[in-house]
């Protein structure tokens, strides 16, 4: 898979846009009831398949959301991992390494409301997935309370 979808994205405008959608910039969360499309790695153009239901459904719009990585994301997290005494060295190298990544797309969502449920389709690169993992432990981190105290009880 490519570790920029920003080429894919600009396909997949002109692809919407070619078959009278509209584009509604928006993201489609985890609480809002949906379906999501199985992307499978034999059929790379599914989304095309996605974008010919939707129109066949007869919706006049698509959602549709893309993330790019920033800089300040990365630092942050690569803060935040730093500020975790027993993190792992090696999290810490990887969260690193995704400043390689900076400007690049890594996660395309795009979405279709029918009938109540919105029904989703959703790429992403490896290098997201990760840095997506290590927010989440990141975020499980800050949660935790350590008593690092060595008092004596009298």
């Amino acid at each position: 898979m490519e570790q920029d979808l920003k080429n894919l994205k600009d396909d997949m405008v002109a692809f919407i846009e070619g078959h009278g959608l509209r584009r509604f910039n928006a993201y489609v969360n985890d609480e809002v009831p949906s379906v999501l499309w199985p992307a499978t790695e034999d059929h790379p153009d599914a989304w095309k398949d996605f974008v010919e239901l939707a129109k066949a459904s007869g919706v006049s719009f698509v959602t549709m959301n893309h993330v790019s990585l920033e800089k300040e994301d990365v630092d942050l997290l690569v803060n935040r991992l730093q500020e975790v005494d027993y993190m792992d060295e090696e999290e810490l190298e990887e969260a690193r390494w995704l400043r390689n990544f900076v400007g690049k797309v890594g996660c395309i969502q795009i979405g279709f409301p029918s009938q109540g449920v919105m029904f989703l389709y959703e790429l992403s690169t490896d290098w997201y997935e990760n840095f997506q993992r290590l927010e989440s432990s990141a975020d499980d981190y800050d949660g935790i309370l350590i008593d690092d105290s060595d008092h004596e009880e009298e």
